[in-house]
């Protein structure tokens, strides 16, 4: 069952939010140094010290090594949650309304590891940072892992019918948006014909239909929603927050495409939040593979399920060569996982916080007040995020 309490509502914010941008190459980098100029970043736009800060959450690096880079004195909370990052947000706002701590520094360094890269698999230096390298890996006969997506990616064209050019408009959407975004790793046009002449990876999925590796950072500040009305920038209230799984939550057990995390996380978000998808000004919906972003139009209840890639076709922008809903509403406009690059979910999150603080540049939304972030897959990590400017 799915709970309508929510004292949390409301009650914390995100107080700003900064990036180092993305480069799908090798920055020369460590993951240390990209979080902590992205955290620097974000504690100066919101107008704090380092002394303010009394709790880190984040994935990479641990807390505890960027709280000795940055010379933070104290804190009297961390975590580090797993990915994607509405986790990090939904943990700190929790601790936050618990008073375990008050400003919380959130942060995510996106890096190109011997996992998710083959270029990195052959430096040395990226595979001793890469953690569980020597672990077992997902072998060929498996649906763990990357391979889970590819299978229920043909499903879902066997049961409704569909072909590759509903996932081809997902990912074109994705690098036009990402021209107009400076952060954005993958900003050279593609069309749908360059999407359909791409080399196959795992039938029915090419190249163009999986985000790319990135190196670069996230940061935020998450405190109270009373503090952060003293703070630099305008507020953005978390109005409701979801992790959703179901029991059969690994790729080979999933019952089907009509019972997974993503309607455990759409009827729980549409129970506790103020608001759905005809209030909301911008959407974020995950697309760090294809068949997830048009799943989750299908869930969210833009359209019946199987008519994602239909419901595409009719609010497309030709002369953009993206997706505007009703015409006025954007679909990851700061270029989602597969332009921006593989953020793992904070670079819609923190394009969400832009939009509706008017700090979004060229991209902007007139006057964004309400967003809807639907993060993760559908195995174990579905998750939303509803936001509002008050």
């Amino acid at each position: 069952m799915s709970s309508t309490r929510h004292p949390l509502k409301d009650q914390v914010a995100i107080a700003g939010a900064a990036t180092t941008g993305f480069v799908a190459k090798n920055s020369g980098r460590s993951q240390t140094s990209l979080a902590a100029e992205a955290a620097i970043a974000v504690i100066d736009k919101c107008g704090l010290t380092r002394d303010d800060i009394d709790g880190l959450c984040g994935s990479w690096p641990s807390a505890a090594v960027l709280q000795s880079t940055l010379g933070i004195p104290q804190v009297t909370w961390f975590g580090n949650p797993v990915i994607p990052l509405v986790d990090h947000i939904a943990t700190a706002a929790a601790a936050v309304h618990a008073g375990l701590c008050e400003v919380v520094l959130v942060y995510h360094a996106a890096y190109r590891a011997a996992w998710n890269s083959g270029g990195a698999l052959k430096d040395p230096f990226r595979r001793i940072a890469t953690p569980g390298l020597t672990d077992p890996q997902p072998g060929p006969e498996t649906m763990a892992a990357a391979v889970g997506y590819t299978g229920w990616a043909s499903r879902y064209i066997h049961e409704h019918g569909v072909g590759r050019e509903d996932f081809g408009r997902v990912a074109v959407n994705a690098r036009s948006n990402a021209q107009r975004n400076p952060a954005a790793a993958m900003r050279d046009p593609l069309t749908m014909d360059d999407y359909l002449s791409a080399p196959m990876i795992r039938e029915p999925l090419c190249l163009y239909d999986m985000d790319p590796a990135v190196d670069g950072a996230d940061a935020f500040i998450v405190t109270t929603a009373e503090r952060a009305r003293d703070l630099a920038l305008p507020p953005v209230l978390i109005n409701a927050a979801v992790l959703g799984a179901v029991r059969q939550n690994q790729e080979d057990q999933t019952e089907g495409l009509h019972h997974h995390g993503q309607h455990v996380v759409i009827d729980t978000l549409k129970a506790k939040g103020d608001f759905w998808i005809d209030d909301i000004d911008v959407y974020f919906p995950y697309d760090g593979f294809t068949p997830i972003t048009l799943n989750w139009i299908d869930n969210a209840g833009w359209c019946k399920p199987g008519e994602a890639g239909a419901f595409l076709r009719e609010h497309w922008d030709e002369d953009a060569q993206r997706v505007l809903i009703d015409g006025r509403i954007p679909v990851n406009p700061h270029g989602g996982s597969l332009g921006e690059g593989a953020t793992q979910g904070s670079g819609h999150i923190r394009e969400a916080v832009h939009q509706l603080q008017g700090a979004a540049g060229e991209r902007q939304v007139p006057d964004a007040r309400r967003a809807l972030i639907t993060a993760g897959g559908f195995f174990f990590n579905a998750q939303g995020l509803l936001l509002h400017r008050p």
